[in-house]
């Protein structure tokens, strides 16, 4: 496949399409990508009501598959893959399309910069944290994070990008000898911090949207160099071995 055949990404996710923290997302999509928001049919009061929907989930991918044409297909949601094992394996083998979620692609990323230690800084609780922390050591990488500091992870929401650095640096201070930092959340937002921070702290920086992109475009053979994002997009290393 070439970009000039205009391809086609679909991404599903519990927010609805004009939620403002897309904002960030649609900036580094390359523009002969035809890139599609949709939302998750149900409701959800909570991130743990993802458990047990991996089943609906797919037969809605099937259906805005067949509807929309796409040729890859971002599901976004790191706690559906924390709380449904196995779930990435079971997604790829239904659907005849490629997929990148967010746990897995962004290990993917993590392994591409050989990183074994990492700092991770996202908005969800302690519970959901260990079980990222699980999800990350079963692919040999030993994770580290600060506690709880949010009520609800949609605080997230009000920090500004001096917030969100300043907990950075801080975290980055309590687990200084980590080879990468790892953002997991949207909501969190440290795209506009991407490059400001790998260039003060010299450490590779991986964001789960930047890194699903990243994947689905690798998986269906397309690279690019795109800049201000991210050494991630602006280096575009090749997906390293393994079931990703």
């Amino acid at each position: 496949m070439t970009a000039a055949a205009r391809t086609k990404i679909g991404f599903l996710g519990s927010s609805a399409p004009s939620s403002p923290h897309h904002g960030s997302f649609k900036k580094f999509i390359p523009a002969d990508i035809e890139f599609t928001f949709m939302q998750e049919s149900g409701t959800h009061s909570s991130l743990y009501d993802a458990k047990g929907k991996v089943d609906a989930l797919i037969g809605q991918s099937k259906e805005l598959i067949a509807e929309h044409g796409w040729n890859g297909l971002i599901i976004s949601g790191a706690p559906k893959e924390a709380l449904n094992a196995g779930m990435s394996e079971q997604v790829s083998s239904a659907l005849n399309i490629p997929v990148a979620l967010a746990l897995r692609s962004s290990v993917a990323a993590l392994k591409a910069f050989a990183a074994k230690r990492i700092l991770l800084m996202t908005p969800v609780d302690d519970q959901l944290k260990k079980m990222y922390y699980d999800y990350l050591a079963a692919f040999g990488i030993e994770s580290f994070y600060p506690p709880q500091i949010l009520r609800a992870h949609t605080d997230a929401q009000k920090l500004t990008s001096d917030d969100v650095e300043t907990m950075t640096r801080k975290a980055l201070n309590e687990y200084p000898n980590v080879d990468a930092i790892y953002f997991q959340g949207a909501l969190l937002d440290p795209i506009p911090l991407l490059d400001k921070l790998e260039t003060d702290l010299k450490l590779p920086i991986v964001a789960s949207n930047p890194a699903m992109l990243w994947l689905i475009l690798s998986k269906l053979g397309l690279s690019y160099n795109i800049t201000g994002y991210g050494k991630l997009l602006a280096s575009w290393p090749s997906v390293p071995a393994g079931p990703f």
